[in-house]
């Protein structure tokens, strides 16, 4: 009789792995909750801080009232601006009411290139990727990507031309 050969089960895959895989995941794990706190300590210290300060360099500008949801990875480039009153979500929610009610998230990245102007009172929507330097016209509602170099705007944005 051959031997039998033994393996180890499979890993479960933690909510952190299940959201960065664009799967159904439980927001209120231990793990996720603890890096949502950490993840608040620096924007309170940078409030606290002096804005002339040397150390507060980081060639993203935000101006008052943007909200970033990151349920999920949000990238922003070197040089992004953001007009007052910007919202990005990462974070979704299953559209089945039923499956909705039982608690889990969802959640899709979230991408803005570099030398990026974000105009006032934007909506960016999960899962899009804004191309490198793209302006996004105020008001705008992204709900696709936008390739580099345009003008974007309108509800859902839409690309008004090139900038090259």
């Amino acid at each position: 009789m051959p031997a039998r050969a033994w393996t180890l089960p499979a890993r479960a895959r933690t909510e952190l792995e299940k959201m960065l895989a664009i799967e159904l995941h439980n927001g209120w794990d231990a793990q996720l909750t603890a890096a949502r706190s950490r993840a608040r300590r620096p924007p309170r210290a940078c409030n606290d801080t002096r804005m002339d300060d040397e150390d507060l360099r980081k060639h993203v500008y935000m101006n008052f009232q943007c909200v970033i949801l990151d349920g999920n990875r949000v990238t922003l480039g070197d040089d992004v601006s953001f007009g007052p009153n910007v919202h990005s979500y990462a974070a979704t929610h299953p559209l089945d009411a039923d499956e909705r009610i039982k608690g889990p998230e969802l959640s899709r990245p979230v991408t803005i290139g570099a030398k990026t102007w974000v105009g006032g009172g934007t909506l960016i929507l999960p899962g899009v990727t804004v191309g490198e330097g793209v302006t996004l016209g105020a008001g705008g509602v992204v709900t696709k990507d936008v390739p580099p170099h345009v003008l974007a705007a309108g509800h859902p944005a839409r690309v008004i031309r090139a900038l090259r």
